[in-house]
């Protein structure tokens, strides 16, 4: 028996009526999904810790999401695991005419436009009315990595800035609207819309400098607790607290994390 079959067996039997898991009969798509975003966020995060017993772990975890949402439409007659496998299958094959076919691409940037092709091609196909060029972008997507979907779907189109110093102003102007916005005093949906604008416009900068926003950000918050820990721990060897302590002590401290660091990268 192979391994893929043995998992199957092993879902099958986690939600059979008669001995199985009250917990896994009682799932549904739309339950799972929260643990399949965190399964996938974990799986990053092994990748980043180059941490590769956990990657497969991690992977393997994934992995379980797919098969209990096959399992849960195989029971109502839609779809099975084959089904799944059979359709990124050939889609892969559909999508890499210069693998299983005559095509020719001259290298990766060459294949990605021509994926991208592909791709608005089937979106197409599959319309019901008039095709948009965002149609497919889910709105489930975390925030920061559907507004860069967005971006890079009505750039494709030629509506996007000339260039990076454009994408600067934008964020500049919209800084300048939300300071307007709280200094009225406005309503909250009001900063709250400014807010999501300056977002936006921030997001339109990384795609304009090649760097993921998702990725960006998760750094800084990366770098931010690390060196709020710092501040802590030489605060803790001062007998202090960050409540005792308070801001001006704080930065200080903050300062000194910022030029270890820096000293560290410059060895």
């Amino acid at each position: 028996m192979s391994d893929i079959q043995a998992l199957l067996d092993i879902m099958a039997r986690l939600r059979a009526p008669e001995g199985g898991c009250p917990w896994d009969r009682e799932q549904t798509y739309a339950s799972l999904v929260p643990y399949t975003l965190e399964e996938a966020y974990e799986v990053a995060e092994s990748i980043a810790a180059e941490d590769f017993d956990e990657l497969r772990d991690e992977l393997g975890d994934l992995l379980f999401q797919v098969v209990f949402y096959a399992r849960i439409a195989e029971e109502e007659g839609r779809f099975a695991f084959g089904d799944v496998v059979g359709a990124i299958a050939d889609k892969l094959t559909r999508r890499h005419p210069h693998v299983f076919g005559d095509a020719t691409v001259r290298d990766a940037q060459h294949q990605t436009a021509a994926w991208e092709q592909h791709k608005a091609r089937e979106r197409a196909e599959r319309a019901q009315g008039a095709a948009s060029a965002l149609d497919g972008v889910a709105l489930a997507l975390p925030a920061l990595v559907r507004a860069q979907k967005l971006q890079r779907r009505a750039a494709r189109v030629g509506f996007d800035w000339d260039d990076v110093d454009g994408v600067i102003d934008k964020v500049v102007e919209e800084l300048e609207e939300c300071r307007v916005e709280l200094a009225r005093g406005e309503a909250k949906d009001a900063v709250q819309e400014e807010v999501g604008d300056l977002l936006f416009a921030c997001v339109n900068l990384a795609r304009h400098a090649g760097v993921d926003a998702e990725t960006a950000l998760r750094e800084a918050s990366v770098k931010f607790e690390r060196r709020f820990r710092a501040v802590e721990a030489r605060l803790a060897a001062e007998g202090s607290t960050p409540q005792q302590a308070g801001l001006e002590a704080m930065d200080r401290h903050w300062d000194a994390v910022k030029d270890a660091e820096g000293a560290e990268r410059n060895r």
